[in-house]
């Protein structure tokens, strides 16, 4: 309860910030302290209360090619991946960190703050990126799965610490250039040049 009491008057102040600022016409600080108010916010707020249902969404859709390969089985109710290999078998909880809760919260609360699109466009944007975050981190707990499964549980540390999370953070860095860095290229006017135009 004082965590939410803390955050709605975190909240109230963040906004007379962004007020403030918003008013000065300081257009870095509003992205700064608005993106980072948001991201504090949000982990308060809706982590909570996304991150189950996440795990659920994540290791069913992680599973698919499992079930159709009929190579490891997940319980989505508990957001729980079992992958039995010839050497042994391991159950992967899908919790907090592995959700990619943190992720989509992140990329949330840069969009948010991001003028190059329209609030119409930040919101398609919002969608379709965070359909491709979960998608992107689904594919990291397959390979993640299949590594297990084809190597044995002695691939677990490999496979979760380096190889996933390699794959989902390439992605990562995939979706952000075509959301952020490449619309502000091609919205960007140096004298009479803009790259829009050519």
């Amino acid at each position: 309860m004082l965590k939410y009491i803390a955050g709605l008057i975190g909240l109230l102040i963040w906004l007379f910030i962004l007020h403030i600022l918003n008013k000065s016409k300081l257009n870095f600080w509003h992205f700064l302290i608005g993106s980072a108010g948001a991201f504090i916010l949000m982990l308060v707020f809706l982590e909570p209360v996304l991150t189950q249902p996440l795990a659920r969404i994540v290791a069913l859709l992680a599973s698919l090619p499992g079930k159709i390969a009929d190579m490891y089985s997940a319980h989505y109710k508990y957001g729980v991946i079992f992958v039995e290999s010839s050497v042994g078998a391991i159950s992967l909880k899908i919790d907090f960190e592995c959700s990619g809760i943190i992720e989509i919260i992140a990329y949330l609360s840069l969009l948010i703050f991001y003028r190059v699109y329209t609030v119409y466009e930040r919101f398609c944007v919002g969608v379709l990126g965070v359909i491709a975050m979960v998608l992107a981190n689904a594919l990291r707990i397959t390979i993640i799965c299949l590594m297990i499964y084809f190597g044995g549980i002695d691939t677990y540390f490999i496979a979760h610490t380096y190889v996933g999370r390699l794959v989902f953070y390439a992605l990562s860095v995939v979706i952000y250039f075509y959301v952020f860095t490449k619309p502000q290229i091609i919205k960007q006017k140096v004298g009479s040049f803009r790259y829009d135009s050519h």
